[in-house]
């Protein structure tokens, strides 16, 4: 089998499309952060799939990054920087949800609450430390990185505009929806984030297949 950039590109295309649609599926699957939840096969499932995407759209993001990095500069590192450390959080955390939270479950039910709870707004009972901050640190590098690298995708005008501009819509509408929304609602405006990763995967996919015709 030989390597080339081409074919790790092309892995960086499919990797980014398949994230996005998990990432969509897995808001429609998820259970509820309550701690009957927590020793269900289906709690395992949706959060062994969200470590999945999380690790799958790193690899995306570094294809699309370097597809043009020259035209990213210096705010497009400043996004890719962002974005990818938001993923690299939430892998972290997605693998304790899937196999420590269970763990600790039964004796102590409260303390795996308030560590699955952080992102969805239940108050913590137990003192989290450095925890209890990841809410507000994940909050600045989602929508901060996705906002700016929606930006730097349109700037560079390598790939799609139409998935750079979808990735700032998809910015702007977490915050609003996390306000204004219940939990359970707020997850569906996952729905536009997903679509724009699908997006940008699609078009480094097609870019490759353009190159390598001509």
């Amino acid at each position: 089998m030989r390597i080339t950039p081409t074919a790790l590109t092309k892995v960086a295309a499919l990797a980014a499309m398949l994230a996005g649609l998990i990432y969509i599926v897995i808001q429609f699957i998820h259970p509820a952060d309550v701690v009957e939840s927590l020793t269900t096969p289906m709690w395992t499932i949706v959060h062994v799939l969200s470590f999945a995407e999380a690790v799958l759209v790193m690899i995306g993001l570094a294809g699309i990054y370097l597809r043009q990095v020259r035209e990213f500069r210096v705010l497009g590192l400043i996004a890719y920087a962002m974005f990818g450390f938001f993923f690299i959080l939430q892998a972290a955390f997605n693998f304790a949800e899937a196999f420590i939270a269970p763990l600790i479950a039964v004796d102590a039910p409260q303390l795996a609450v308030d560590i699955v709870g952080l992102f969805g707004r239940y108050p913590a009972v137990n003192d989290l430390g450095p925890l209890a901050a990841l809410p507000q640190v994940g909050a600045v590098l989602y929508v901060g990185g996705a906002l700016l690298f929606g930006v730097s995708i349109i700037r560079a005008r390598v790939l799609s505009r139409g998935a750079g501009i979808l990735l700032i819509v998809a910015a702007v509408i977490t915050p609003v929806a996390g306000a204004l929304l219940p939990h359970a609602l707020e997850r569906m405006a996952a729905i536009p984030m997903g679509l724009g990763i699908i997006w940008l995967g699609l078009s480094l996919w097609m870019d490759q297949r353009k190159t390598a015709a001509n």
